[in-house]
């Protein structure tokens, strides 16, 4: 039977297939690896790939450009347009002609370290070890012709992103794959895009303490993009922990062209703050959660706690005063933390959280849906806390509105969609219904603002007072109304009646089939 003309893919359906076909031969490779060490491998090579072709693009453009090579050789000619170099024995085309060769992960690892010579900033930051035992060659190989198939600096990959994309879907499913590890790397997109929605960053300066694989900064540069912003109109700053994610942000932010300031080195927010003098505009952060172990007995006295000594046994209130702490006066901060925060009595935590309310800190909560995380399931909510309430977010065109002495509350654990059997993700119309109502709100948004029953509620302070100031949005916005039902009554009752009428004939000989039947059985009813 003779085909119709074939149909042309979408760019999202051969990015997927490509991201797809990416995940099965990397997931190959796993072997006696764990998902926390072949991420490395893997983004690594990505990594690889990306500031390759990005090179070649540019020696390109310097051919064209002055009608020789003699400038193609000039590092300057790269770097002024913030092009890594890369020296002849990181390119990608010389990697790849070694793919089949026993020797490969050898060859890649001196690669890395030749990479790193000659970008001093990337030192000690790309992954080595490529040629552990552990790590199938062959497979390596395998993996290596195929990355070698996408052209991730080509000006048509940068314009639809692919790199950006393939990057975000590997932290992803590794995420998903190590459990609860993969959460303190990785935030769910959906999560990161309601902040960033909500607290519109356009221009300034951006704090993550907590950042993870830099996840937070991405969607930032994306909302100033989308909404014809420049990136430069932000300074972006983060600090990590754990010396493999830092790395990994480092990575990540680097083939998006962000410059950004992690400190020199991981550290530990709370016991050496790499930014003392910050004062931000924007605070974006997803702490881990609960954490017990984090050295607050040796900070009883730190100037931080302006609200309350944060209890030894769980950080959640140091954090959110380390990111008061670290507010410009009109600042505002968006963050992620475990639903307990909203209502916990326990060491101390509802005073510092009564202390934040009276202080008029707490602007909004977010009550989110279940299943977001690729970590254990914990019932999350989003806190937003701004320095001044009047911040002046809502002039264009408009008076100042000020909304000091209330809390909005938005309920949206009924909101999003199951993307796979286990995990939930925010629709782009899900996120806008939210930041919608969060700026019509605020005063900087269209339409005028309304509370919604069940999902959105403007409370004063002396409600929330009234309610032990307890902070949860399901407290507050009440049930969602019911639909009116406008059937006129007395057609309703002739639809009853009827009904009720044929649901009791049904009911009388159902009950005669039964009598039957037990009448067979030699019983009488």
């Amino acid at each position: 039977m003779p085909r119709g003309p074939a149909k042309k893919k979408t760019e999202d359906t051969t990015s997927q297939s490509l991201e797809s076909k990416l995940w099965a031969t990397a997931d190959k490779l796993r072997g006696h690896l764990d998902a926390a060490d072949y991420k490395h491998v893997v983004l690594g090579l990505i990594f690889l790939k990306y500031i390759s072709d990005r090179f070649a693009q540019r020696h390109d453009e310097i051919i064209r450009e002055e009608a020789g090579t003699y400038a193609a050789e000039d590092r300057d000619e790269y770097t002024a347009e913030g092009v890594f170099w890369v020296p002849l024995s990181g390119r990608w085309d010389m990697v790849q002609a070694a793919a089949k060769q026993p020797d490969i992960g050898k060859r890649i690892d001196e690669a890395m370290t030749e990479i790193e010579r000659e970008n001093p900033h990337l030192k000690n930051i790309l992954p080595k070890g490529y040629a552990r035992p552990t790590l199938d060659q062959r497979r390596l190989g395998e993996l290596v012709d195929l990355i070698g198939t996408i052209g991730l600096g080509t000006a048509e990959h940068q314009a639809r992103d692919t790199l950006g994309r393939v990057y975000e879907y590997f932290l992803g499913m590794f995420a998903s794959a190590e459990g609860k590890r993969g959460g303190e790397f990785y935030t769910p997109a959906s999560v990161v895009r309601t902040l960033v929605t909500m607290l519109a960053p356009y221009k300034g300066r951006i704090y993550d303490p907590c950042c993870g694989s830099g996840g937070m900064f991405v969607q930032s540069e994306k909302f100033i993009e989308a909404h014809g912003g420049k990136v430069g109109d932000i300074s972006v700053y983060g600090e990590e922990s754990n010396p493999n994610t830092w790395k990994l942000a480092l990575m990540n932010l680097a083939i998006r062209g962000i410059e950004a300031d992690l400190g020199p080195e991981a550290a530990d927010t709370f016991h050496k703050d790499l930014h003392p003098d910050l004062r931000a505009d924007y605070i974006l952060a997803n702490p881990p959660f609960n954490i017990s172990d984090w050295g607050g007995d040796l900070l009883r006295d730190d100037k931080r706690w302006q609200y309350g000594i944060p209890p030894a046994g769980n950080a959640n209130f140091a954090w959110v005063q380390h990111m008061v702490h670290h507010l410009a006066p009109y600042g505002i901060a968006g963050f992620v933390l475990a639903n307990g925060s909203m209502s916990s009595n326990t060491s101390g935590e509802g005073e510092i959280r009564k202390n934040l309310i009276e202080a008029d800190l707490v602007d909004c909560m977010v009550a989110m849906p279940g299943q977001l995380f690729y970590s254990p399931q914990i019932p999350v909510c989003l806190w937003f806390l701004a320095k001044n309430q009047d911040d002046g977010r809502g002039m264009a065109g408009k008076e100042l509105f000020e909304r000091t002495g209330e809390v909005l509350f938005i309920d949206a654990r009924n909101m999003g969609f199951m993307a796979d059997r286990t995990h939930r993700e925010l629709s782009d119309e899900d996120i806008q219904k939210i930041a919608n109502t969060y700026h019509r709100w605020r005063g900087d948004g269209e339409g005028e603002y309304a509370d919604i029953p069940g999902f959105c509620k403007a409370a004063s302070i002396d409600e929330i007072r009234k309610n032990g100031h307890v902070l949860t949005p399901g407290r507050y916005v009440g049930a969602a109304a019911k639909d009116e039902d406008d059937e006129p009554f007395e057609e309703k009752m002739a639809r009853l009646t009827k009904d009720l009428s044929e649901q009791l004939a049904e009911g009388r000989r159902l009950e005669e089939e039964m009598r039957k039947n037990f009448r067979v059985l030699g019983y009488e009813l």
